[in-house]
């Protein structure tokens, strides 16, 4: 256990004294600060047709985060310990494959949560200070924060997966981002299918992100999409040790 937590601590410590560290912080301040500020803009106008959360936490500019900052954030897990040199060192150190893996995953899972809290505290706060005690639900705050929680961890696997592929931070980067694009893409799919469709449509709206994250914030937790995600973190740290695995008897 002590190995793990050294990792974990040496992975947090150089993403906050990095400038891409303050770099992801800063974008996603601003961009769920942006996004914060336009919802409290838009309910001086108008009533919402939908609950306040769920706006706030399906937007735009929360997908935007969601896809570019993990991807960003998981860039420099391995591929700069290889571009340093600092790798080969990092792996015959009586470490194993499995606590690297998981100590990196877990320092930049750490990392990113880090850096989405005060958008997390948002609801909280509007529900503190708003004469509208219904405007926003406990329920749906705690559904929100595992929904953000759970595909936060898919995505930084994703991430580790993309950057234990190759030495070029820009290249993971872009790996890790034409991944989770694509599968966001397959949850837009779900928009334009018809039900119809049958069993077809059915498959695709089970993969809709987009639809669990609605279910997330109205306080619904279905266990499957709760398997799906941990499902998909595990496959893809199980990727990664597979990687990790086959460099180091190279």
């Amino acid at each position: 256990m002590q190995p793990f937590l050294t990792l974990v601590r040496r992975e947090l410590g150089s993403s906050y004294v990095s400038l891409i560290g303050y770099v992801i912080i800063a974008g996603v301040q601003f961009l769920m600060g942006l996004g914060f500020f336009i919802l409290l803009r838009a309910l001086e106008s108008k009533p919402f047709d939908k609950p306040v959360i769920e706006t706030f936490f399906t937007s735009e500019l929360f997908w935007i985060v969601m896809l570019l900052a993990p991807s960003i954030t998981t860039m420099r897990t391995y591929a700069q310990e290889k571009f340093t040199g600092t790798y080969e060192t990092l792996m015959t150190s009586p470490v194993s494959d499995w606590q690297v893996v998981l100590a990196k995953f877990t320092g930049a899972l750490l990392f990113f949560m880090s850096a989405l809290l005060p958008a997390l505290m948002y609801p909280f706060l509007l529900k503190r200070f708003s004469v509208d005690l219904t405007l926003v639900d406990t329920g749906a705050l705690a559904g929100t924060c595992l929904g953000v929680f759970l595909i936060s961890a898919f995505y930084i696997a994703l991430g580790c997966f993309a950057s234990a592929l190759t030495r070029s931070q820009i290249i993971a980067a872009m790996n890790s981002l034409v991944l989770t694009l694509g599968l966001f893409l397959l949850s837009c799919l779900t928009e334009v299918i018809p039900p119809k469709l049958g069993w077809q449509s059915a498959a695709f709206a089970h993969l809709s992100m987009i639809n669990h994250m609605k279910d997330f914030t109205r306080g619904i937790v279905d266990t499957r999409q709760v398997i799906f995600y941990l499902s998909m973190t595990v496959l893809f740290l199980f990727l990664t040790h597979k990687v990790v695995e086959s460099r180091r008897w190279k």
